[in-house]
């Protein structure tokens, strides 16, 4: 199994919002970085994802999601009127990819940027170098972890 962190903006779609979703899965779509892009093709069924609220206040990991589908054509690339849209793209150029998504558990407590910048253990994390800014990430199983272990305990004073 492997580890990834995936944002999204709450105002557009949060962790409450996949929670209400049909079998509490979706679609995740309109990624549009090709690294990003790449980290999705690398997803398989079974991976765990940190569900990040980013461009909020504040920014945090709310939760976590596994792969349910693996990566395949993102056809809102080709639908002028997706906000998604990339004339580029079409049905015989898929450009972009999607996975689908499960909501496995909304944490206890959401844990902010802030906070995780202060945990030694995550010195290392890809979120927290500055200007990083990949919607898609790589995460690993023992930043994974502490992340998961945070989130069910007291908040640090």
């Amino acid at each position: 199994m492997h580890y990834w962190l995936i944002k999204s903006e709450p105002d557009v779609f949060s962790i409450q919002d996949l929670a209400r979703a049909k079998g509490r899965t979706t679609g995740w779509e309109g990624v549009r970085n090709y690294q990003a892009r790449n980290f999705l093709r690398a997803m398989r069924s079974g991976d765990r994802a940190l569900f990040y609220h980013s461009n909020a206040t504040p920014s945090a990991v709310a939760g976590i999601v596994e792969v349910v589908r693996e990566a395949y054509p993102d056809a809102t690339a080709w639908d002028p009127k997706s906000d998604y849209h990339d004339p580029k793209a079409g049905p015989d150029n898929p450009i972009w990819s999607r996975v689908d998504v499960r909501l496995v558990e909304i944490f206890p407590r959401e844990l902010s940027l802030d906070e995780l910048r202060g945990i030694k253990a995550l010195a290392g994390m890809e979120l927290l170098r500055r200007g990083s800014r990949l919607s898609v990430q790589p995460v690993t199983a023992a930043e994974f972890r502490t992340i998961e272990k945070l989130a069910h305990s007291a908040p640090r004073r």
